[in-house]
């Protein structure tokens, strides 16, 4: 199965990458197939690239669901 998460971009960094924070772990993410992303903006990010940018609205809402399933053991077999 294929996961793509919401995270947020904290940090612009060189060579079209970014340091993003996905539920407080932070990850260096490629931006190679975005346009104008800002500190701040909210992307879908898999396999280590953002490929979308998302609302934070939306964003918070995965997230939070993303939680929710975790806490019911949702990722356990």
């Amino acid at each position: 199965m294929c996961l793509a998460i919401p995270a947020q971009v904290i940090e612009l960094r060189a060579g079209e990458q970014a340091l993003a924070d996905v539920g407080g772990v932070r990850k260096e993410i490629s931006l190679a197939l975005l346009e104008e992303v800002a500190v701040g903006d909210y992307v879908i990010v898999h396999v280590g690239y953002a490929l979308a940018k998302v609302d934070a609205a939306q964003a918070q809402t995965t997230l939070r669901l993303f939680a929710e399933m975790a806490a019911l053991g949702g990722g356990q077999p």
